[in-house]
């Protein structure tokens, strides 16, 4: 596993061995970002982003590589939250992130103020209700704006659900046993 294209490009990431950390592929992470760059390169430059349920932290590591000025990874697993701690240690990156080691639940509630542009949320596939439960509260949270972007990543056999709340899938990708389903705000449409 490694960054895919930015300031940190190609560094080696680390996982945790077994299945409980399911790293998001290196191709499917590229797609992701090829997606919301979409021809602007520049597109996530000064964003803050949420990365929930963030496992080895990639997505979020790829979105500081690629210019995000804040990324919050949330992760319940104190074993998951040091490795995230190691693996941005481990390029240098010295401000632009905090790492929450707690429930995604508890967090969407302690996060301090300010909208993020992007949220992206992968619990273990195994956790269906945790898809839906995350994106009712995301759908309510004063952390998301009519323009803030949520993707989902989740197994290809479950759907979470096209409308929570004020949320509205509006793009769904499929790539091998992996899906991305794209949310925001129905006004933003």
């Amino acid at each position: 596993m490694r960054v895919i294209a930015g300031k940190y490009r190609s560094r080696p990431l680390k996982s945790l061995p077994g299945m409980d950390l399911r790293p998001t592929a290196d191709r499917l992470r590229e797609t992701l970002f090829n997606v919301l760059c979409a021809g602007n390169p520049g597109a996530l430059e000064g964003s803050a982003w949420l990365d929930l349920y963030a496992g080895t932290g990639a997505v979020g590591i790829e979105a500081l590589s690629r210019g995000a000025r804040h990324v919050t990874f949330v992760e319940v697993s104190a074993k998951a939250a040091a490795l995230i701690e190691r693996n941005v240690g481990s390029l240098k990156v010295e401000s632009g992130f905090s790492v929450m080691k707690m429930d995604v639940g508890a967090a969407l509630r302690k996060i301090p103020g300010g909208v993020a542009d992007y949220v992206f949320l992968d619990p273990p596939y195994r956790m269906e209700a945790a898809y839906r439960e995350t994106l009712n509260q995301l759908a309510a949270s004063p952390l998301v704006s009519e323009s803030t972007v949520i993707i989902a990543e989740h197994d290809r056999r479950f759907d979470p659900g096209e409308e929570f709340g004020k949320l509205r899938r509006y793009r769904k990708l499929e790539q091998g046993d992996a899906v991305l389903s794209f949310y925001r705000h129905a006004r933003a449409d």
